[in-house]
């Protein structure tokens, strides 16, 4: 019976392989992700880390900040 699912008629060896071939690029591309994603917030964090409230009320007073924030809100 199990050998049966994993031969499937002499098509195992393409669906077994297509399969792993497809689960191994999804975890390489998590992993890629995630690591860009801890580069990227450890630059925000370095650049806007200290960031005081005067100066995050001035940012959000600029125009173009506003902008982006409006369109941020309706996602």
């Amino acid at each position: 019976m199990i050998y049966d699912i994993l031969l499937m008629n002499g098509y195992g060896i393409y669906v077994w392989s297509a399969f792993a071939f497809t689960l191994l690029s999804f975890i390489s591309l998590y992993v890629i992700i995630k690591i860009q994603y801890t580069k990227e917030k450890n630059k925000f964090i370095a650049k806007f880390g200290t960031l005081n409230s005067e100066r995050a009320a001035f940012a959000k007073s600029q125009s173009i900040n506003k902008e982006i924030l409006s369109n941020i809100s309706s996602i």
